[in-house]
């Protein structure tokens, strides 16, 4: 999710030795290597996919796996933060490694920010987001932009374990990021609050059902598509890039009002994403972003890559974009 600032502390904190101790006690059979293989990444599923500690699909019911349902404090953090939940993980990173340079641009990312609860880290892992950097503190509760390109490094010999939980939103985090400090305030009357282990605390989590469209509606076509032009960097086509997305938006709304999602139009809607792809392609080849982000990738990200869905299909949201220029590595 795009943010105003590169981090948001939130008004919350926990007991990460409590939180780190119910880690443990899961032992070591529970992690699993990142579904891309990235080197010294590792995670325990907290929240998938029908509760099924062995996908990594952030499409269909979200629910509780048996590694979280034993922690419940973890449980209980979760809870206090006040998401509406999607795949939700500890991730963790070992010492000496990194989780390189990038930008998440997956249709998954538009809408959902990335809560972070360190629960065992040491003051030598540093995130990077932007020209910012922050150290996480074990307990602090923070999210990021995950629009701007981003990194970690653990230039400790120990690892790092973080709670990494997907959100939308709602109710209780809204209030906890409107009441957040951005990383570079200073303010001597903000206070985290505590929160200590409680088992008698509400562990009831809000989970996501609906996470992804079997036919995008015209209206958010237009809101991704106006989101990625905004980002855009100046180019000779621009212009011709604005046409033709105006045409497409304006076919796909006709397609719309004779079909809306239901399954008679699916191969009139899937001919017009082929037909816009192709002459984006032609005319928007070497636009790029703000964050250095090929605009052709960013709109098959969020646009023509999930326009149409079969409801089979498993989505994993781990489409990742790279530093494209000598600038933007620097930056990190």
């Amino acid at each position: 999710m795009k943010l105003q600032v590169p981090f948001l502390q939130l008004p919350v904190s926990f007991d990460a030795g409590v939180l780190a101790a119910e880690i443990a006690a899961l032992g070591e059979s529970v992690w699993r290597p990142h579904p891309q293989g990235f080197p010294g990444n590792s995670a325990v599923p907290l929240v998938a996919e029908n509760g099924d500690p062995q996908s990594d699909s952030v499409r269909g019911l979200m629910r509780p796996t048996p590694q979280l349902e034993a922690c419940p404090y973890l449980m209980q953090a979760m809870a206090t933060i006040g998401g509406v939940w999607g795949r939700s993980r500890l991730m963790r990173l070992s010492g000496q490694a990194e989780v390189t340079a990038h930008v998440d641009i997956d249709y998954y990312w538009r809408d959902h920010m990335r809560v972070h609860v360190p629960v065992v880290t040491q003051p030598e892992v540093s995130f990077h987001c932007g020209d910012d950097r922050v150290h996480m503190a074990a307990g602090e509760c923070w999210i990021f932009d995950t629009w701007r390109m981003h990194r970690v490094l653990n230039s400790n010999d120990h690892a790092r374990i973080h709670l990494v939980a997907d959100s939308v939103g709602g109710p209780g985090l809204w209030s906890l990021i409107a009441a957040g400090r951005p990383h570079q305030a200073r303010s001597s009357d903000w206070r985290a609050r505590f929160v200590p282990p409680d088992p008698h605390a509400d562990r009831v989590l809000r989970l996501e059902s609906v996470n992804v469209p079997a036919v995008m509606t015209p209206w958010e076509v237009q809101d991704q598509i106006g989101f990625i032009l905004d980002s855009a960097l100046p180019h000779a086509n621009l212009a011709a890039v604005h046409q033709l997305c105006g045409h497409f938006h304006r076919h796909w709304r006709s397609l719309w009002a004779m079909h809306g999602d239901g399954g008679s139009g699916r191969d009139e809607y899937r001919e017009a994403v082929r037909l816009f792809a192709a002459e984006l392609q032609r005319v928007g080849d070497g636009i790029r972003l703000e964050n250095g982000t090929q605009l052709l990738k960013a709109m098959h990200s969020l646009v023509t890559g999930v326009a149409v869905n079969d409801e089979e299909s498993c989505v994993l949201a781990d489409e990742r974009s790279a530093p494209m220029t000598a600038r933007h590595h620097a930056a990190m």
